[in-house]
Parts: structure tokens; sequence; C-alpha cells
């Protein structure tokens, strides 16, 4: 009984150490993404893709056709509502609760950051605003969340197709620039497709959960190293005998798919089990069949 309540207590703990990292994740993203905007993409009148990107169409056309300020909260909510909805149904509760709180702290922070631009290159914007926008999206993502919009999108598609969604929804921004480029010119639009890029593949580097890779593991301790794999990422493996030829010694290899950002964790576990086990890692492009994915929510 006492082991059960230790045990309890200690996953309590957990989650909650989990849920204030989760926080801290979406709370440095809101505050850089908003710096973002008031800093570079206003500086540069860029239209930076997504609902945020929309929003500042909305809020630039409300301005200049009709003299009306708008703010950027209020229509960033609005339009984030369907996606929001359509996330809690097919993504989960507390992903989309996160996305929203993303949501609302950047439209607030952006709305009370008072504008200050650091440079009025705007080449220089958009590489360097794309870079800082990426940073942004991933460090959300790593919080398990989105900043809304066609994040939700992506992260949608991504967990039901099981790939990587990320340049799709990029080609999905080009139509938003389209209209921008008609309103406001095309210099502005086509250097929003570089900033776009940019922030992309930010983006798709930084976050390894649509990534695999195989792990083949030597080792004497081979069932042991098994464990910390079925442990650290729930995912199965396959045993194979055979001999060293270096020295003639029966050896164990381990075979395992995993997700990209389980790699360090469990390399280093393994390790600690067996010092001498001989780990290589290789990048898999594709992955047919069961493949356990750890739930955003």
């Amino acid at each position: 009984m006492k082991e059960k309540k230790t045990a309890e207590a200690n996953e309590k703990e957990f989650r909650w150490k989990e849920e204030v990292k989760r926080l801290a994740f979406i709370v440095t993203a809101s505050a850089i993404m908003a710096v973002n905007i008031k800093s570079f993409v206003q500086a540069g009148g860029l239209f930076p893709g997504g609902f945020n990107g929309l929003t500042l169409l909305i809020q630039r056309s409300a301005q200049e056709f009709f003299n009306i300020a708008l703010p950027f909260t209020l229509i960033n909510f609005l339009l984030n509502a369907v996606p929001a909805v359509i996330s809690y149904r097919t993504i989960g509760k507390r992903f989309t609760l996160y996305s929203c709180v993303m949501i609302a702290l950047t439209g607030f922070l952006t709305d009370l950051i008072p504008a200050k631009a650091i440079t009025y290159d705007v080449l220089l914007i958009c590489i360097f605003g794309g870079i800082i926008n990426g940073f942004a999206i991933s460090l959300c993502l790593m919080g398990r969340a989105t900043s809304g919009g066609t994040d939700f999108i992506a992260v949608a598609l991504s967990e039901k197709l099981n790939f990587d969604a990320w340049n799709y929804i990029l080609i999905g921004n080009a139509a938003m620039l389209i209209v921008a480029g008609l309103l406001f010119g095309w210099d502005k639009a086509l250097y929003s497709i570089i900033f776009q890029f940019a922030s992309t593949q930010v983006v798709r580097t930084m976050n390894q959960r649509y990534k695999r890779v195989s792990l083949f593991i030597v080792s004497h301790e081979a069932e042991k190293i098994y464990e910390v794999i079925k442990k650290e990422t729930h995912h199965g493996a396959t045993l194979f005998r055979g001999k060293g030829l270096y020295k003639g010694e029966p050896q164990s290899m381990i075979y395992s798919v995993i997700s990209s950002d389980q790699v360090k964790s469990v390399t280093k576990k393994a390790h600690q089990v067996d010092p001498r086990a001989f780990i290589n890692v290789i990048k898999t492009d594709q992955v047919a069949g069961r493949f356990y994915k750890e739930p955003n929510d």
C-alpha cells in the first residue's frame, strides 16, 4: 500500500512538472512571436503566413481602406475559433486548450508591446524574422501546442497521415499572399514568401516528432536494453542472435524504429545498461505498418 501511494505521488509530481514545462514553452513562444511581429514583421510590412498573417492583412486592409484600427487579439481569436473546434475533436482537449493560451497570449502581447523596428532592410527582416518566427513555433510544438490557424491544420494532417505536412501548409499560405500582393503590392507579398519559407524550414528542422530513425544495437545485455526502449518509447524491437567476427564471440543485436526526438534518451540509458554497447542510428525515410506515436494531448 505504501509503495502504491509513493508511486502515485511520484506520478503526480511528474505530471505537474510536465505541465509547468509545457506552459513555460508556450509563454516563451508567445513572447518571442509577439516581439517578432512588432519588431520585424510590421517594420517590413510583411504578412507572415498563417492566421497571424491573415490577421495582419485584415488589420492593414481596415486601416488602409476604411480608416478603422482593429485590435490584433479580437481578429485572431475569431479566425481561430473554427480550427480550435476541429482540433478539440481530432487532436485533443489539452492540446487545444494550450493552443488557445498561446493564441490569446500572443494576441495580448502583440497589442501591448510597443512597435520598435530593429532594421528596415526588408531582406534582413525576411530572413531573420522568418527564423525567429519558426523558432517560436518550434518552441510551441515542444510544449505540445500550436500557434493556431494553419498550424492546427498542419498538426492534424501530420497526425492523421503520419508525415511532416509543414511544406504543404507553406503552399497553402501562398493563396493569402496572392491576395496581399493584389491589395498592397507584389514586392511585400514576394518578400513574405521568403519569410514564410525561412520559418517553415526552421520548424521542419527543429520539430523531430514525425521523423524516424532505425536503431541497431549490438550488446551482451540485449534484453535489458530492450526494456529501456520499451519504457522510453513504447516501441517494440527485434532480437538477432549472431557471432562477432572480430573475436568470434556470440553477440546479440536489437533492431527498432523510433522517433528522432527519442534517440538521445534511449542511447544514453542504453549505455548506462551496457557501456560497451555499439549503437548505429540510421535515418529512416518511410515506415509502413504499425508505429506507436506518443499522443499530443
